[in-house]
């Protein structure tokens, strides 16, 4: 018995979901039978400034959760791997102690810190994406002062210049190396490997000609103990910056053409490259106080300037691209009006919008792109929701959480979607979403499964009315079916609108604090399902909030 309208109505109503009754709701249409290419996740990179935070009760919680979002390995990148310190944490500071050295200058190596540190990533089921550096005390050029004090005077500090002494700094990787790969075994070759961050700012107190060298340096020693080792960089800054530009071309005529510090040969090995696009938010002052407004087209900009700059070498136009850190803004730990935006669903919907573009943009450039490290994890002894770039609040899942959750559901082959609320990408990238927002969807088939990963995303942090949604599916078979979706919005999965509502606790409960984790939990919606042998419905009518994010799947 085929499934009549009024069935179709009772299943959705119960399940919250709505008829779409405007004259002009947006259609989307999924047609499954056409598969446009084979999905490949490249979000399941994360990253931190702090490393320490990986071990903590918190941070390993973390972990597990982001080990268990795809079937498709996770990588972790962190800064300060290398960084001298007694292994305490502070805001954008981690340390390991791995070096120093002898009264006679020789070297006293300990991995007990970032054993565990890599102990927690293995553990969680978590590849490490492994940043060399910084710059041991005892090896900088310039060692004191040596630890900062964010968010007073300068970051920058000895930690990031050159090594005094290259074949000490060589000794010191190839010794890690030779203890990784003793402790881990095989695995190791699974791992990834990248020089320094951002070595077109002060990260690098050296020229682009130093940093070459470093690489070179680096890569040989880490090559010497693991053959297999996939080394890449530079990890520069967003290259709509002309100095940023120019120093990844700098770079990669370098990799491609230069004299090899370490080999004397042509040429240096890279087997990705990567760079970092950010986004620009800025606080509007309007009569209600002023608002949040994002800017995902400088993101995106920044995105498609590297991918040009990329397909631009004929030796490196196949190579895989790591958006080393891909992010709305450039500082995690920092704080301000403009980043308001970081404990609600406005952040979800922005790695939704930002990264599906990305995979766009790819298509168009021609580039492979491999992943795109969302710089964010948690920070220990801080209030709850205190506004930074996080993906968990002590312990409590942010709603951006549930946005890689729902990505996590896509797999097997991207499938033709059309939209017509979506906006053109070239729009995207010039202007960003100013104007009418971009309600759109992404879908994946599997072998007996269809997923749809819809969103509504303005740039700007206001209220409006939600987008109703006309999914048409095509290309279905006739079986027994089942649909249910799954909503990251302003009421659901957030746990920082249950946390409001109980007036933003400083010292919650522990039955607030379990009413919180319930609150921000992913769940799926039963919208219908049918007979065997009947058509699976054609039409699908939900209301998408504005900064929501929604996953529609379909079971047979």
């Amino acid at each position: 018995m085929k499934f009549s309208a009024w069935c179709i109505g009772l299943f959705l109503l119960l399940s919250g979901a709505t008829f779409v009754r405007a004259s002009d709701p947006v259609v989307i249409t999924v047609d499954a039978s056409k598969s446009v290419g084979v999905y490949k996740p490249a979000w399941n990179y994360f990253g931190a400034d702090e490393p320490n935070y990986t071990y903590a009760p918190n941070g390993e919680k973390l972990l597990r959760e982001l080990g268990g979002l795809t079937p498709a390995p996770v990588y972790f990148r962190t800064h300060n791997l290398l960084t001298t310190g007694d292994g305490s944490s502070s805001l954008k500071w981690g340390s390991t102690n791995a070096y120093r050295e002898n009264p006679d200058g020789s070297p006293l190596y300990d991995w007990t810190i970032t054993d565990r540190i890599f102990d927690a990533l293995i553990a969680a089921h978590v590849r490490p994406l492994v940043e060399v550096g910084f710059m041991p005390e005892a090896l900088s050029t310039h060692p004191e002062p040596y630890r900062h004090d964010f968010p007073k005077g300068d970051v920058f500090t000895g930690w990031s210049y050159p090594p005094k002494d290259y074949a000490k700094w060589s000794a010191l990787v190839t010794a890690w190396a030779h203890h990784l790969h003793g402790r881990y075994g095989a695995q190791v070759d699974g791992w990834l490997w990248e020089v320094w961050n951002e070595p077109d700012i002060g990260y690098w107190h050296g020229t682009p000609e130093e940093y070459d060298r470093l690489y070179d340096v680096t890569a040989a020693a880490i090559r010497g103990e693991l053959p297999q080792a996939k080394i890449g960089g530079p990890e520069s800054t967003g290259p709509a910056n002309d100095h940023a530009a120019a120093f990844l071309r700098l770079f990669l005529d370098h990799c491609a053409h230069g004299t090899n510090a370490a080999s004397g040969k042509t040429g240096a090995p890279l087997d990705f490259i990567s760079f970092h696009p950010k986004g620009n938010p800025k606080f509007i002052q309007d009569s209600a106080g002023g608002h949040v407004r994002m800017n995902v087209g400088a993101q995106l900009r920044n995105v498609q300037r590297g991918m040009e700059i990329v397909a631009s070498y004929p030796e490196f136009r196949n190579t895989p691209i790591i958006l080393g850190e891909s992010d709305p803004e450039g500082c995690a730990a920092c704080k301000g009006a403009q980043n308001g935006y970081r404990n609600g669903p406005l952040y979800g919907v922005s790695v939704a919008e930002a990264m599906m573009r990305t995979y766009e943009l790819a298509r168009l450039e021609k580039v492979r792109l491999q992943g795109a490290v969302t710089w964010a994890f948690e920070f220990e002894d801080q209030p709850y929701f205190a506004g930074f770039r996080e993906l968990a609040t002590n312990g409590i899942d942010k709603p951006v959480l549930n946005v890689f959750r729902m990505m996590g559901m896509l797999g097997g082959d991207w499938v033709n979607v059309t939209s017509s609320g979506a906006q053109p990408l070239s729009d995207v990238v010039a202007r960003s979403v100013i104007e009418s927002p971009d309600v759109n969807a992404v879908a994946t088939r599997q072998e007996h499964e269809v997923d749809v990963l819809l969103w509504n995303y303005h740039d700007d942090d206001l209220s409006a009315e939600p987008a109703q949604v006309a999914l048409a599916l095509k290309g279905l078979p006739k079986q027994k079916a089942r649909i249910e979706i799954y909503r990251m919005d302003a009421d659901h999965a957030n746990a920082y609108s249950a946390w409001q509502r109980m007036g933003s606790p400083q010292s919650p409960t522990a039955e607030q604090v379990r009413e919180i984790e319930k609150s921000g939990t992913l769940e799926p919606e039963r919208l219908m399902s049918n007979a065997a042998g009947d058509a699976v419905p054609v039409s699908v009518d939900l209301s998408l909030p504005r900064q929501g994010v929604s996953l529609v799947r379909v079971t047979w």
